[in-house]
């Protein structure tokens, strides 16, 4: 599989990568928390074209491939952006694939009229606990009881959480929307997932990778002893490791986004594992950043906490790296009754 990126592709990563340079400083995504929305780099992004690019040009958006979101989606991670562009992003998608039915909703969210937003997780019953960005949206598309519903956010409060993330627990009432039901929606939420998972991997790379480089940084100009500290293998060896896990996971979340082009009958596997393998990459690589840089790291006035917090939270509103791993079983021998 040849991941070289071509001129429209790095095009597209050098403007998220200045856009996110210039409206998602460390001060910004401080001065945003603890909601963890900045509605300036929000509307930067809906100007840039965010979510049509999403859409398929049948439904009135880009056509973007899951490869490129994927691009972008590691850019937003560099910046621990706090925008609720994955989630949205998927809204958007899911959306036009559902049709007729959401058509009315798919364009107000293109015009900017509505922030849709989409829940990872299936929910038993109405009580939705942790919906991402859903303390900012206005609807909330989730699988409730073998029903995929349009659910108005009604005014949810924040949940309090460490990662600063926009996370609310909501509620489906009667003003809530069906979209599909049975199997039928089952197999778009799960399409919907598999999309999650892989963007989701490719921010946590995006995280992870600058976690190290602060690391990498800081080991240079710290000296000890008369040495820089990055001169010691306890310090260097760890993140040599972590360098490396973080270039595989890349390879991965980026086989996972091309696979729905090229390999769609692997994709739920591949997101499956690109997610739970990013994770613990990024969960290792910042929490040995964050050691490397001693008392700086546990301080709030250090940036290397961000990206410390920021890549728990945005993995646990699915769930640990093991419940990925389970949907790797699942799609690859079935799954297991009961």
């Amino acid at each position: 599989m040849d991941l070289t990126l071509s001129a429209e592709q790095k095009q597209l990563v050098e403007s998220f990568a200045g856009l996110y340079a210039r409206e998602s400083s460390s001060e910004r995504v401080r001065a945003a928390e603890p909601l963890g929305f900045d509605p300036k780099l929000w509307k930067a992004l809906r100007d840039t074209g965010v979510l049509e690019m999403a859409v398929p040009e049948q439904a009135g958006g880009w056509g973007s491939s899951v490869a490129e979101l994927a691009l972008t989606a590691e850019q937003f991670g560099r910046a621990v952006a706090s925008a609720p562009v994955i989630e949205a992003q998927v809204a958007v998608r899911l959306l036009a694939t559902v049709g007729d039915p959401a058509a009315d909703l798919l364009g107000s969210a293109l015009e900017g009229e509505l922030l849709v937003v989409f829940a990872p997780r299936s929910y038993a019953d109405e009580a939705l606990e942790l919906v991402p960005a859903g303390a900012v949206a206005d609807v909330v598309l989730a699988m409730v009881d073998g029903e995929l519903l349009a659910i108005p956010a009604g005014g949810p409060r924040q949940v309090e959480n460490l990662g600063s993330l926009p996370l609310a627990d909501i509620r489906a009432g009667e003003d809530a929307t069906v979209l599909a039901h049975g199997p039928l929606a089952a197999r778009m939420h799960s399409d919907a997932v598999d999309v999650w998972l892989t963007l989701t991997a490719a921010a946590l790379v995006g995280a992870a990778a600058e976690a190290v480089q602060a690391g990498v940084q800081y080991a240079k100009e710290r000296h000890a002893f008369g040495s820089p500290i990055g001169a010691f293998q306890a310090v260097s060896h760890p993140l040599a490791d972590s360098a490396t896990a973080v270039d595989g996971a890349r390879l991965l979340a980026l086989e996972a986004a091309c696979a729905f082009d090229d390999e769609p009958g692997r994709v739920t596997e591949l997101a499956a594992m690109a997610f739970a393998f990013a994770y613990e990459s990024a969960r290792d690589a910042t929490r040995r950043s964050l050691h490397i840089h001693g008392g700086y790291g546990f301080g709030m006035e250090g940036d290397i906490q961000l990206y410390y917090r920021r890549v728990r939270a945005w993995a646990l509103v699915y769930g640990e790296s093991n419940a990925a791993l389970d949907r790797v079983a699942d799609a690859r021998y079935g799954v297991v009754a009961g």
